[in-house]
């Protein structure tokens, strides 16, 4: 009798720690679940997200396609990629477009040089922040009026979108710039 109440009770507490372990399965199946759901809703961003795809091509014509990152400049890619467009034009920038009634007036000097004027075609050129009078004063001030078209802007002054993914980037003869 007693051997039948021991082994009645050791079959009952297997059966609750079979119940518990079924029941933290399913909570921990449930919990897996519910994580991969709202992490497929909130789509945590790959470096995919802000890599685009962007072709140089140098004055002999010869084509370089060269990964670049969102948010960087035009110049910043190059230099990355060892592709020479000649000295920075840093300087920061003049104002800023915040709706179209308002413009705020930064105080930067904007561009400072033209050597690294770059022609701009394709995908997303139209999404570049317009070209200011004072990228265009440098661009008048170290290239012939031949050498300049609606497409010619300054590396410095092109920040990379989503959308300029696939653009087409001609680097024109580059004008002496290395006289003491």
């Amino acid at each position: 009798m007693a051997l039948r109440l021991v082994s009645q009770r050791v079959l009952a507490q297997s059966a609750n720690s079979v119940r518990k372990a079924a029941s933290a399965s399913l909570l921990r199946t449930a919990s897996t679940a519910a994580v991969a759901h709202s992490t497929a809703e909130s789509e945590i961003p790959s470096v995919r997200d802000v890599m685009l795809g962007l072709t140089f091509v140098d004055p002999s014509g010869a084509r370089r396609k060269v990964p670049g990152i969102i948010g960087k400049t035009l110049y910043d890619i190059s230099e990355m990629h060892g592709i020479e467009l000649g000295p920075a034009s840093v300087g920061g920038p003049a104002d800023a477009i915040r709706s179209a009634e308002w413009t705020e007036p930064l105080f930067g000097e904007g561009p400072c040089t033209g050597f690294d004027h770059v022609l701009l075609v394709g995908p997303g050129v139209e999404t570049a922040k317009p070209r200011d009078h004072i990228e265009m004063r440098m661009l008048n001030h170290y290239w012939d009026d031949d050498e300049i078209f609606p497409e010619s802007r300054l590396a410095t002054q092109i920040t990379l979108t989503k959308e300029m993914d696939g653009m087409i980037v001609y680097v024109p003869d580059r004008i002496c710039d290395d006289i003491p």
